[in-house]
């Protein structure tokens, strides 16, 4: 800065102000930065965001990572990147539509709706986290979307009501984790036009469609099944954190803490496969066992019911990590293992069982994984 000058600072924004503020930074107006509404969350944001020093020269928008594997970082995007984001997802879909928002705005998967709306010149109606109000909706003519996470299109299944609502939409996008392909199947079946998602904050969300990547997106796979992202639509940097930034970036590209492959359909078509996260993989009793493979297993089993359950790694003074199934029901512990060991090696089967009453969630609506593990580790003294 030189003497005299007035720095730019990033325009904290509280959830009912974001969408005009939005629409003037996508405009050439000042940076702005979504606040969670949770104290708890607020906190950790005004630390992660640094409120108090000048903005990055190209930032439109500072978000927060959703932070359930880990502490949360300010991910800086451009009004160019946002832009292409939404044009290409426009592109995909069939044009601009009004947006439906059930999911917090101060996280990504929030804020490119208004980001679509604002740039498609359509609206946007919030509606609850549980869609319970979405049959009510009346929405101006035109296409109509809708943006959810995997469990609340699970939980939506349940009500007649909200399937008839969702199966009136363009497109419901499903993202922010694995999506269950029984769950996916019935909710097709039923009229449902789910499209699957994948990306992140560092993507300004999904930039990848049914496995296909949108328009401008380039996705690779590497010797380590580890999956990088090219194109206009990657953010510009970690906030006050180049460290983080170097590592990120290789040759122009994002490398996730993904991992995947390539499906080849019958017409040729390259579909990418999400495996899980790079630190999926644990060493457990000296073997190596990939959590999201258990998982996926483990979803299939029908003895689960309607029970929702993540597999985690928790610390472990015996096994080094112990793979560990947390569920919201009782389940017959013996018959998930016994499933689980039918197509798994026996190390990868769970070896404890916890359940909780409802599952720890992060304010983007994902289970809090890192809570979990951090609530399950056992002490150091084997107390």
């Amino acid at each position: 800065m030189t003497p005299g000058s007035t720095a730019t600072l990033l325009r904290p924004v509280e959830e009912a102000e974001l969408p005009a503020a939005l629409a003037a930074a996508l405009d050439g107006g000042p940076p702005v930065a979504p606040l969670p509404t949770d104290p708890v969350e607020r906190a950790r944001a005004v630390q992660a965001l640094r409120l108090d020093e000048p903005a990055d020269a190209d930032a439109a928008v500072v978000v927060l990572s959703s932070g359930s594997t880990a502490e949360p970082k300010a991910v800086v995007l451009s009004a160019a990147a946002i832009r292409a984001g939404a044009t290409a997802t426009h592109d995909r879909l069939g044009g601009p539509g009004h947006w439906l928002l059930p999911l917090p705005s101060h996280y990504v998967a929030g804020l490119m709706p208004l980001a679509r709306a604002h740039l498609g010149g359509t609206s946007v109606v919030r509606v609850a986290r549980d869609l319970s109000d979405l049959p009510a909706v009346d929405l101006p003519s035109g296409r109509r979307y809708l943006s959810v996470v995997p469990t609340q299109l699970v939980r939506a299944l349940e009500r007649p009501d909200l399937v008839a609502a969702l199966a009136g939409l363009d497109a419901v996008l499903v993202g922010g984790g694995a999506v269950d392909a029984a769950v996916l199947a019935r909710a097709r079946s039923a009229g449902i036009p789910c499209v699957t998602t994948y990306g992140m904050s560092e993507t300004c969300g999904g930039c990848v469609y049914d496995g296909v990547p949108l328009n401008g997106v380039d996705v690779g796979v590497d010797e380590d099944d580890r999956i990088s992202v090219c194109g206009p639509v990657l953010f510009s940097g970690y906030r006050g954190r180049p460290d983080l930034t170097a590592v990120a970036f290789e040759s122009g590209c994002f490398r996730t803490a993904d991992r995947g492959g390539w499906l080849t359909e019958r017409d040729g078509t390259h579909r990418l496969e999400v495996l899980g996260r790079v630190d999926d993989v644990v060493v457990s009793g000296g073997y190596n066992v990939d959590l999201f493979a258990v998982e996926q297993r483990a979803l299939g089993w029908s003895g689960r019911g309607t029970a929702e359950m993540v597999v985690i790694g928790v610390p472990h003074p015996e096994w080094g990590v112990e793979v560990v199934v947390v569920a919201d029901g009782p389940l017959a512990f013996d018959g998930l293992r016994a499933w689980v060991r039918a197509e798994l090696p026996a190390v990868a089967a769970p070896r404890r069982l916890v359940v909780l009453d409802r599952l720890p969630r992060t304010a983007s609506d994902k289970v809090d994984r890192r809570r979990l593990q951090q609530d399950l580790a056992e002490p150091e003294d084997g107390r």
